[in-house]
């Protein structure tokens, strides 16, 4: 079975790339796929269309804060999230993602998925956070 990370950037393929992170941890969400792909419908090509943060990055932290289930307490996890996202992936809006402005990509949308998967799931099962 493919593990959760590659799933997610096998997901992208489909859908944007928030979606593709909420659908990788969509056992784990109290919504159904439909849900999922409507809240993660706004975040493609990241918030502002390719001005603000990572579409990944966002459902990442989407996912995150659903799975914990705390209503208060998060920011810690959520600057961790954000900070590991950007060591892996160089940056966390999509236009320097991509490069638009200096013409060299950091991280495919592909490679962003499988990041933001991958540190969602390193501070979930963060012995801190169970």
């Amino acid at each position: 079975m493919m593990n959760r990370a590659e799933h997610g950037a096998e997901l992208k393929r489909s859908h944007n790339c928030c979606q593709a992170v909420l659908l990788a941890f969509e056992d784990l969400l109290p919504y159904d796929k439909e849900s999922l792909l409507i809240l993660g419908s706004t975040f493609g090509s990241g918030m502002g269309g390719m001005m603000g943060t990572c579409g990944a990055l966002v459902g990442a932290e989407m996912a995150l804060g659903m799975i914990s289930k705390q209503t208060k307490g998060m920011n810690r996890y959520s600057r961790q999230l954000f900070e590991l996202f950007e060591n892996k992936c160089g940056a966390s809006r999509c236009i320097d993602l991509k490069g638009v402005i200096t013409g060299r990509m950091l991280c495919s949308c592909e490679d962003c998925v499988r990041h933001a998967v991958e540190a969602a799931e390193e501070l979930m099962y963060a012995p801190e956070h169970s």
